[in-house]
């Protein structure tokens, strides 16, 4: 119950504070005019019939059911004007808590990312607000129901105490036991909900298979057709008996309630033909009475099924409340600022740094001392999975080390407005965010307040400005074909050249580069980066790559290994020593050197 009250009061409260007050007031109203339709059904019979058989005069009469008339269509009309309305500030309302999610996977510290809790919360959430059925606005058609159910169950009630107490106790018992009842056999799809997942999974997913013109050549080329559907049959199989069962085991749910309005019925009319005979009650009132009777049984099967929607809705509502609360290790708005500096050249120290990832056995990194002087190109080398790209997100601030520090200027990072600290980063790595819009917004990564002059100038220097210059639309050339039809497709190679255009754009103080030219050849890969050591002169920057010849024009070489770094020079100095950088390189340039030969003997 309490979980229902907070997020029914979460509910009003966004409303409110979003200036979306319609959806509260539209909801009570619609509340409202749905007991007065009631009310206006349950009079307009009897009171005619009460007219007519007291023989009153036409003109009464006509009156009689000329004003009630006017009141349905009033009361009618105005129900429909308002419900037709309501959608409107129900859809804002969810949308802004959408926003509320979407803010907070988009801000929160990097290391809820990867963790399994703020995921599976996330994906709860996201279920809970994807339609206008889901929790996140469903939920204000329960209060409006559940609004309307006890202030008519009042109201019934009221009347038909005037009569017969005993009455009520008899509906209460026969409705509360049909509800139950219903409630539990009805309950069966909500408990087996896993089960019919399952089934609805396998189809989802075979029939995706069956659609997906990536699959299209395997399907061909192996014969997978015959098997497909021997699969898709026995899912679609499988999704069928779930359902006979279920149906199977809901028409029990339609018999018990069929007898208990029987019984129900049967003790009413008893009861009120019983007054009738002993001339305690006029006809019409017996038709008053019995219709407030079958209405009050609706109203407390009402309150019963919207409580307990409201309380599965509650749960739906009270994770996203957990998700938005749930806790940041990193500072943002509460950290201090970063102190300015005229000439942007800050240090970046790591002090006895070592990290482990939540549930590891043991360390990615132990005891790492390094510093990236300002101005100077340090690159990050070593084989996959030693530990390089853990070592540029603890540069960056990604992740916070298990042990040690790092620092800026001497100063914990951790003490900083951490997204401030961000904005001392521009980077590109092996996987990056090309969105769907066009190149200058790519570029700036905004969509209003570009500076064309200077989108033009990255591109120049990033080496594509000539091809952009040929498309038709410029700079205003659409990206990703899946949302624009008249979208292009830029090359591998053209693609990091845009991201660096778009780190050129952002001109942070510090350029970390985390293998983004993985996918190009040895050649591609070199020219890229020495295209990147000329347009970032001065600047402090972090190379990371597997392929070592890449790097060899930077300041400084570290080597990755054995959880720490296990090498650190110029290139020439590491390869005059002999060690593990100098027999990578070895086998990395011999196998170039085949390659080289073999294309020239082709």
């Amino acid at each position: 119950m309490k979980k229902d009250l907070q997020a029914t009061w979460f509910m009003i409260k966004l409303a409110w504070t979003s200036q979306e007050k319609k959806a509260i007031v539209l909801s009570l109203l619609s509340a409202g005019l749905a007991v007065a339709t009631s009310l206006v059904n349950l009079y307009v019979s009897p009171t005619i019939l009460s007219a007519v058989e007291r023989r009153a005069p036409v003109a009464e009469l006509a009156m009689t059911i000329a004003g009630f008339t006017l009141a349905l269509m009033f009361v009618s009309g105005a129900s429909s004007y308002v419900n037709a309305n309501t959608m409107y500030g129900r859809i804002s309302v969810r949308m802004e808590i959408i926003n509320l999610v979407n803010r907070k996977v988009e801000t929160t510290s990097f290391p809820n990312l990867d963790d399994d809790g703020f995921l599976k919360l996330e994906a709860r959430s996201m279920e809970s607000i994807c339609s206008n059925q889901s929790s996140g606005e469903a939920i204000w058609t329960t209060m409006t129901n559940l609004l309307a159910d006890m202030t008519g169950l009042i109201l019934y009630a009221g009347l038909l105490t005037s009569i017969e107490p005993v009455l009520i106790l008899v509906i209460l018992a026969t409705a509360a036991a049909g509800w139950l009842i219903g409630n539990r056999i009805n309950g069966y799809g909500y408990r087996h909900r896993e089960e019919e997942a399952e089934t609805e999974k396998k189809m989802e997913y075979l029939f995706h298979c069956s659609s997906d013109l990536k699959a299209a050549k395997e399907i061909r080329l192996f014969g997978m057709r015959p098997w497909l559907v021997e699969l898709r049959d026995k899912a679609v199989g499988a999704y069928r008996a779930f359902h006979w069962k279920a149906e199977g085991v809901y028409l029990w749910a339609r018999v018990a309630d069929l007898i208990l309005t029987f019984l129900r019925n049967a003790a009413a009319y008893g009861y009120l033909i019983g007054l009738v005979l002993q001339n305690r009650i006029e006809v019409a009132e017996f038709l008053l009475y019995f219709a407030a009777a079958s209405g009050f049984s609706e109203w407390v099967t009402g309150v019963l099924g919207e409580l307990n929607t409201l309380h599965r809705q509650a749960l739906d509502i009270s994770i996203i409340r957990e998700y938005l609360d749930y806790p940041e290790p990193f500072r943002f708005e509460g950290g201090r600022r970063i102190p300015e500096r005229a000439d942007q050249n800050h240090e970046i120290r790591l002090e006895g740094v070592s990290f482990r990832y939540p549930g590891a056995e043991k360390n990615t990194l132990t005891g790492i001392d390094l510093t990236l002087h300002p101005g100077e190109k340090l690159a990050v080398v070593g084989l996959n999975g030693a530990g390089k790209t853990t070592l540029v997100k603890l540069i960056c601030g990604f992740l916070d080390p298990t042990e040690g520090r790092v620092l800026l200027d001497g100063e914990d990072i951790r003490e900083f407005d951490r997204a401030e600290y961000y904005g001392l980063f521009s980077a590109v790595f092996q996987q990056f965010s090309l969105l769907a819009g066009t190149i200058a917004a790519n570029v700036a990564q905004k969509e209003e307040d570009i500076d064309g002059e200077r989108v033009r100038e990255c591109l120049e220097k990033a080496g594509l400005w000539e091809k952009v210059k040929s498309l038709p639309s410029g700079c205003e050339t659409r990206l990703n074909r899946e949302v624009y039809d008249e979208a292009i497709m830029l090359s591998g190679g053209e693609t990091q050249r845009l991201m660096l255009a778009r780190a050129l754009y952002k001109d942070g103080p510090f350029l970390v580069l985390d293998e983004p030219t993985a996918a190009l050849d040895p050649i591609a890969e070199s020219e890229l980066y020495q295209k990147y050591d000329e347009m970032t002169e001065g600047k402090s920057s972090v190379y990371i790559s597997h392929r070592l010849a890449s790097t060899r024009f930077c300041d400084r070489i570290v080597m990755i290994g054995d959880g720490g770094i296990c090498e650190e020079g110029t290139h020439e100095e590491l390869l005059a020593r002999g060690g593990r950088y100098a027999g990578l390189y070895e086998v990395q340039s011999k196998y170039y050197r085949e390659g080289e030969m073999e294309d020239g003997e082709k």
